[in-house]
């Protein structure tokens, strides 16, 4: 058994200090005396954490989700512990099939690979059922109409589904997802009106993709996709770099979403943790610089956060304390993808993902199922 002591432990409705959590590959309990037989890990007065959840990332560490290099998804995945991620969905986009499919093989490999690093949880399917008139950084020359044959041999890998439902003929697609797979659908790059937005969330959408980016905006005769994620319970990504989504608004989606169905996402490629520098996505040339990552023609082509960051950049930017702030990334993002019985929150019987975190987000250690992967306090 482990011990984390002299921390203040993140629980997801109070902060509690002077206490003990005690784990093994699970958490065991959350007490005030430290066991006998525990091997100590002092957290010096520092946050203890639920572990980080990114359900959108492309990648990290000068590695992407679609390299054809089947290490890539274990590269960026002891990448994501620095930051104080335990588990994540690596993230496709729109592609040719071949280079899809050969990521998801990749994915399963990774998946069941003892990796020390973060947890790979599935995949997230970004596109190619998008509308090329909000493709973003997206190729056009890729996009496809909705086909469940398309996914058929991969429905155990896939978690979500990002796609703009307005494209999908009858909603065929979105009923046979919903009715044969356990599948997350999620509206993304999408010109649907609001009504089509909830016929869609009334046939079982329920998230929707980096909110504000790639969709239709709130208009007063048409709210659109935003509208529809306003004032909806559907779970709503946000990239909170303050370059995708003004920080201004960050109070005002709090306010108006609420703190349950809020998920903060780094939608990160290649070039995160890395230096200003032109990188690749897809294919096309990304050129970084000053925490921005934009194709040629100026489009944002995902982004270089890291998810401890957006953490901090919300709280800074909102009146959410602290475990309001971090449920956004750990708790959130678990019930986003139905995986919260095990994942999310500092629960005993829960999977000890644990992170410690200076006051400014700073990544400390990171345990992943019980096992001390980065350790930067000893």
């Amino acid at each position: 058994m482990k011990a984390v002591v002299n921390g203040k432990i993140v629980l997801k409705n109070s902060v509690v200090e002077n206490k003990v959590i005690v784990f093994d590959k699970k958490i065991i309990d959350i007490c005030d005396e430290v066991p006998d037989n525990c091997e100590i890990i002092d957290a010096n007065g520092n946050y203890v954490s639920p572990g980080l959840i990114d359900i959108h990332i492309h990648g990290c560490k000068g590695f992407d989700a679609m390299d054809e290099d089947e290490n890539a998804v274990e590269i960026i995945s002891k990448g994501l512990v620095e930051t104080g991620v335990t588990s994540f969905l690596p993230t496709t986009m729109t592609m040719s099939p071949e280079r899809i499919y050969k990521a998801f093989d990749n994915i399963i490999k990774a998946k069941n690979k003892n990796i020390k690093g973060a947890k790979v949880l599935g995949a997230h399917m970004e596109g190619p059922f998008i509308n090329e008139r909000h493709k973003g950084a997206q190729n056009p020359k890729y996009i496809y109409s909705p086909n469940f044959d398309f996914i058929k041999n991969y429905t155990d890998i896939i978690k979500i589904i990002s796609y703009s439902p307005e494209v999908d003929k009858d909603f065929e697609f979105t009923k046979q997802v919903k009715k044969e797979t356990d599948i997350v659908l999620s509206i993304c790059h999408s010109d649907a009106s609001y009504s089509t937005g909830k016929e869609a969330k009334d046939l079982g959408v329920t998230n929707i993709t980096h909110l504000f980016n790639g969709m239709t905006p709130l208009n007063h005769r048409n709210p659109g996709v935003v509208g529809l994620g306003l004032m909806s319970d559907m779970y709503c990504e946000l990239i909170a770099d303050k370059i995708h989504i003004n920080k201004e608004l960050f109070q005002f989606v709090i306010d108006n979403k609420g703190k349950d169905k809020l998920v903060l996402i780094t939608d990160s490629m290649r070039a995160g943790c890395m230096p200003d520098g032109e990188y690749d996505l897809g294919g096309q040339t990304v050129y970084v610089k000053e925490n921005s990552a934009r194709i040629a023609n100026g489009s944002l082509a995902g982004s270089v956060l890291t998810l401890n960051k957006a953490v901090y950049n919300f709280k800074e930017n909102t009146n959410l304390n602290i475990y309001e702030a971090i449920n956004l990334a750990s708790l959130n993002p678990a019930k986003s993808i139905k995986v919260d019985d095990k994942k999310g929150s500092l629960e005993i019987g829960k999977d000890a993902d644990i992170a410690i975190f200076n006051k400014d987000m700073d990544c400390l250690a990171t345990i992943v199922e019980g096992d001390i992967i980065y350790n930067k306090i000893n």
